[in-house]
């Protein structure tokens, strides 16, 4: 339960050493670069505009690998995401990076392909919307821009509808009565148009032109020396043509495809380069040399320095953070309680004068998850499923493995909870026991069946809850303690103990928890006079004592009574602690409705078929929505009942500069 200690370091070192040092910090990951000011002799290194550049070449080989993965899809395993990146030595690194001129150029001839293909594709589909558009023309034997002979005119077009010859002559000659010498031939009709051919001599082209546009004629949209037919023959054979083009693309894409680990690479390189260039940008630097400020952890502060001084021409300084300084924070926990470390990220780091509650909370989290999954053979499932994957992928990235070591602890916690409560995927022993081998089978729980006594299981909850306020509450007294407010420890956390158990203890004897209970307690009188004196004495300290800053009198009676009137908020945290109880209860009802359901097919072959199918299917779905379920839960119990007592986590986080912004390799760093 600690937060890591920081030191500050200062660097000085030569300006043609500064990409050198940098690419160590990078490598190390360990030092967390802070912005300096300009100071009058040392000037801000103004390298956005190369960070840029890296950062346009880093975007066009994802483009590419993304154009790659869509033309010759990469065959994956279905745990693939769990791989991690793969580990490549310094040496490894620096071959790699040396052919950078090289893999940029195929880069450059993939984006070139990814144009062209696309340059293809409307090509394609721009002939494909012309030949649609031929089909109501392809009974017309001359060419659709065909304007007729030196005495005859053609004109070809369209009408708004459906019509027949005879429609189109009247229609004309309705428009213009002195029209008489043309003749007029329906060629098709397409999308509510009539497309037409009309021959007449050129010396009446105008009128009948007139005549037309009143009707509302219109041009083909593809005109062609061709004929239809003969057009749409060269269309198709255009379109062969880029079919082939594609082709050829496609057979140098699968080529290329092979070297997609170096593209990879690159990627990272281009990133792990935009990287230093945002963060020379905080750098300070005169004519010659170059200044650095940042934070170290402390416990690896000392052989920096020395790995530094050794490999460069630098002076490096190690000095404490100032006691007001804001520091940012990086959490140290040992190997039970590192896996919930991102719980309380999530929630929010601890700021200054407050503690790392992530020890204490781990405890509860795996109590809690367990308690509310409540089932050994889920418990099982999760124990064995994250201890194989964490063998299996040995390289995964660090946060995921963190996540599945959480679930590894809590299917333990699950496990042990199951057996106690004698959960075995609900019911499925006895059950499958009756309606295969006719024989009564029963696995008794270790403690109590919380299906046969719910009640009990909420006492306990509500107990177990208890015990997790009062958690809360003890390491609020540790840090006022820790800064010797020793007066605040007493109004703010003794008063609350002895308003509390007073309370507890008056409520014990009562009808109440008898009712609740199914037991009855009897206390001797010396107790329950101790509880009423608890209960009275916590309630008037913190009435009189927690608006003690002020000097009114009246004021500080109205905000101790409204510090007295929070303990509603304790009874309504408590009673959150019921959803241990509806958790576990829910768990082991759906598995054993889901055991019935199997067991409807009867025994035999076929029965055992559906059983099974319905078994696994059923379980799955059941694991699923309550492992969701548990993990909200206790995150939410820890969140606003436990935090709430205690926690505020306003600190920042400590954000090294590294090379984990990569997302296919890592380096192995080296001294």
């Amino acid at each position: 339960m600690a937060v890591q200690q920081m030191k500050k370091i200062h660097l000085c070192a030569w300006k043609s050493s500064r990409g050198n040092i940098l690419e160590m910090l990078q490598r190390r990951g360990i030092v967390q670069i802070a912005s300096l000011k300009e100071d009058g002799y040392f000037e801000r290194v103004d390298a956005d505009a190369l960070r840029s550049r890296y950062e346009k070449k880093a975007s066009d080989t994802e483009k590419v690998l993304e154009f790659l993965n869509s033309r010759v899809p990469e065959k994956k395993s279905l745990f693939a995401s769990l791989e991690g990146k793969k580990e490549i030595s310094g040496e490894e690194y620096r071959r790699a990076a040396a052919r950078e001129p090289e893999l940029l150029s195929r880069v450059e001839a993939l984006l070139e392909a990814e144009q062209e293909l696309e340059q293809i594709r409307v090509e394609k589909l721009r002939l494909s919307a012309e030949g649609e558009s031929l089909w109501p023309w392809m009974n017309l034997d001359i060419p659709l821009a065909g304007d007729g002979t030196r005495t005859t005119a053609v004109l070809i077009g369209t009408l708004p509808g459906q019509r027949t010859r005879d429609e189109v002559i009247s229609l004309l000659k309705a428009e213009d009565p002195a029209l008489d010498c043309f003749e007029a031939e329906v060629l098709g009709s397409a999308s509510g148009q009539t497309c037409l051919c009309i021959l007449c001599f050129r010396k009446e082209k105008e009128a009948l032109e007139g005549a037309l546009r009143k009707l509302g004629f219109a041009k083909p949209a593809v005109t062609s020396a061709l004929a239809p037919a003969a057009y749409a023959e060269e269309l198709e054979k255009e379109k062969k043509k880029l079919e082939e083009r594609e082709e050829k693309i496609g057979k140098r894409l699968e080529e290329l495809a092979g070297q997609r680990e170096q593209l990879r690479f690159l990627s990272d390189y281009y990133t792990m380069q935009a990287g230093r260039y945002r963060e020379m940008s905080r750098l300070l630097q005169s004519a010659h040399v170059f200044f650095l400020s940042g934070y170290v952890p402390a416990d690896q502060a000392g052989k920096l320095k020395a790995d530094l001084e050794d490999a460069f021409p630098c002076g490096v300084e190690l000095e404490d953070p100032g006691a007001e300084e804001e520091v940012p924070v990086l959490l140290k926990n040992n190997g039970f309680a590192k896996p919930t470390e991102s719980v309380v990220e999530s929630y929010g780091l601890p700021g200054r004068g407050e503690i790392d509650p992530t020890a204490v909370m781990a405890f509860f989290y795996y109590f809690f998850f367990g308690m509310m999954l409540s089932d050994a053979g889920y418990g099982i499932v999760m124990t064995v499923g994250c201890l194989l994957a964490r063998k299996k992928f040995p390289h995964m990235e660090e946060g995921l493995r963190r996540m599945l070591t959480m679930f590894l602890y809590c299917g333990i916690s699950t496990t042990i909870w199951g057996i106690l409560f004698g959960g075995y995927f609900g019911d499925v022993i006895p059950i499958a026991a009756e309606t295969f081998f006719h024989r009564e089978v029963t696995v008794p729980a270790l403690w109590f069946a919380p299906l046969d006594d719910p009640m009990r299981l909420l006492l306990f909850s509500l107990l177990f809850g208890l015990l997790h306020l009062f958690a809360g509450l003890a390491v609020k007294a540790y840090l006022l303690l820790r800064e010797r407010k020793y007066m605040d420890c007493v109004c703010e956390v003794g008063f609350w103990y002895m308003l509390l158990t007073g309370l507890i203890l008056m409520l014990l004897p009562s009808k109440i928890f008898a009712s609740m209970a199914g037991i009855s307690l009897e206390f001797p009188a010396w107790l329950n006079l101790l509880a009423q004196i608890l209960a009275a004495a916590g309630a008037a300290g913190i009435v009189l004592m927690a608006g003690r800053k002020r000097k009114n009198f009246g004021i500080r009676l109205a905000l101790g009574a409204y510090e007295l009137y929070g303990v509603t908020s304790w009874l309504s945290d408590l009673l959150s602690y019921s959803r241990l109880l509806a958790l576990g209860i829910a768990t082991g009802v759906i598995a054993s409705v889901i055991n019935t359901m199997a067991a409807m097919a009867g025994g035999g072959i076929p029965g055992a078929v559906v059983f099974t199918v319905v078994f696994l299917a059923g379980h799955t779905l059941n694991l699923a929505i309550n492992l969701l379920g548990a993990y909200v839960h206790t995150n939410r119990l820890q969140y606003v009942e436990f935090f709430g007592k205690f926690y505020e986590g306003n600190g920042k986080p400590f954000r090294p500069f590294s090379a984990k912004s990569n997302k296919y390799f890592d380096v192995k760093e080296e001294n």
